[in-house]
């Protein structure tokens, strides 16, 4: 095996799978409305969308195991549970956006067809991409990435080189950092970090022949790679977005600045392309959040041969059905959701990276049982409007900006590792 080969093959492929619907339409939306300050939103959306993917593909590196091994130190049910929700919301939420994204920029500009026909024919192909498991990192590695990244660096260069002289103030309701990084929940990339980070562990598996340590070191050398490309892309679509804010109307959609914008920097030749963009991005990181549950799910259930294609199949269906959804409305049904998984993600994510005498079990579950609770305000404000939720709210640090979890648990952290004695530690970790 070609190392060096093998870790651009990955890191592309790792780069095609987190670069889907999300991550097109979300950054030159978060620059158009921020302005100025589109580069404090440009950090707050690289630490949530490149940062912490990142982290839990060094997760994936230390552990070496399936996304089950994040929660098993809170205990194996926890696991359980947590993984069929991440997996759950992959299917029903990121994957068919990834279809109504195609069909409303890539499809209905240019043919007069129903998003029923488009999801079926866009599934259609995705099953059978998922079907030739053995060959997906290939797939995606070699060919299907670069044609991503070269046609997005087209839009970027020229963009930030035509701009205009004018440049409209920000209209952020939050702080330009908050901003950023809860938008970056919307890519979903933390949870495709131990979604897809699996993926790579089992591919690296097929392969067969390869140590620990050089899986590790492959895993964590790809993760560079993609996370790079990812901050690359993201700085540059969000400095377009607010670099032209000037040039568009204050009210338009997500998927309408994106048109505008590859209208102006490449014309109606660059609208043709942003399509085959589109299409590519957004199937690449279906085919692999698929595959991906599918992988969990045969390992699940070990002596049901046929668990891999009816996970598929059944992934593929419901892709068809939810995907005739408008994509607005997939991104706000997907808000609560999201402010209620992603504490829980980052929170496992971060234990497992640090060393074994600060993350026993006691601390895992500590941390995990705070950071859950202290997430149900963030995940009510999206579905009701109580006054005595903004009251409690009122009394917990950062969560009027939907962070009201990362205080306590950060304290509990320190808290537990505090109290906790030597000796409880030692028979934790036997």
């Amino acid at each position: 095996m070609n190392n060096k080969k093998t870790i651009f093959i990955i890191g592309f492929a790792l780069f095609a799978s987190f670069f889907g619907a999300g991550n097109l339409i979300l950054p030159p939306q978060l620059g158009f409305n921020s302005g100025p300050d589109w580069w404090l939103v440009a950090i707050g959306f690289v630490i949530s969308a490149t940062i912490i993917p990142l982290l839990a593909l060094l997760g994936h590196a230390k552990l070496q195991g399936t996304m089950m091994d994040f929660g098993n130190k809170v205990s194996p049910v926890f696991s359980l549970i947590f993984c069929l929700c991440v997996y759950i919301i992959a299917i029903t939420l990121p994957i068919p956006r990834t279809a109504a994204v195609t069909h409303e920029m890539a499809i209905e500009p240019f043919f007069n067809t129903s998003s029923l026909l488009t999801s079926s024919f866009y599934f259609g192909i995705a099953f059978v991409f998922v079907m030739k498991r053995d060959s997906i990192l290939s797939i995606l590695g070699k060919f299907l990435t670069p044609l991503i990244v070269i046609i997005l660096l087209a839009i970027i260069f020229v963009g930030i080189f035509t701009s205009p002289d004018q440049m409209n103030p920000s209209v952020l309701e939050s702080s330009a950092l908050v901003a950023g990084l809860l938008e970056g929940y919307q890519t979903y990339d933390a949870l495709g970090g131990i979604l897809i980070g699996g993926v790579i562990i089992i591919s690296l598996n097929i392969e067969g022949g390869i140590s620990f340590e050089d899986k590790k070191a492959i895993i964590i050398k790809s993760g560079l790679v993609a996370a790079a490309g990812l901050f690359i892309i993201y700085t540059g679509m969000i400095a377009v977005g607010a670099l032209h804010n000037s040039e568009f109307n204050s009210s338009i959609s997500r998927s309408e600045l994106l048109s505008g914008l590859s209208l102006k920097t490449l014309g109606y030749v660059g609208n043709m392309l942003l399509s085959v963009l589109i299409a590519l991005a957004c199937f690449t990181t279906a085919v692999s959040v698929i595959v991906g549950t599918a992988d969990f799910f045969s390992g699940l259930f070990k002596n049901f041969k046929n668990a891999y294609l009816m996970t598929a199949l059944v992934s593929c269906l419901l892709g068809v059905a939810v995907g005739q959804m408008d994509v607005s409305y997939i991104i706000d049904v997907a808000l609560p959701v999201l402010m209620f998984i992603y504490p829980l993600t980052i929170v496992l994510i971060l234990l497992n990276l640090l060393p074994e005498r600060f993350i026993d079990k006691t601390v895992f579950r500590m941390v995990v049982l705070v950071t859950f609770i202290f997430s149900i305000p963030d995940f009510l404000g999206f579905l009701i409007d109580a006054e005595w939720l903004n009251e409690i709210k009122s009394f917990i640090p950062l969560a009027n900006d939907n962070l009201g979890w990362v205080l306590p648990a950060f304290l509990v952290f320190v808290l537990a590792n505090t109290i906790k004695k030597p000796h409880l530690s030692e028979i934790n970790e036997v």
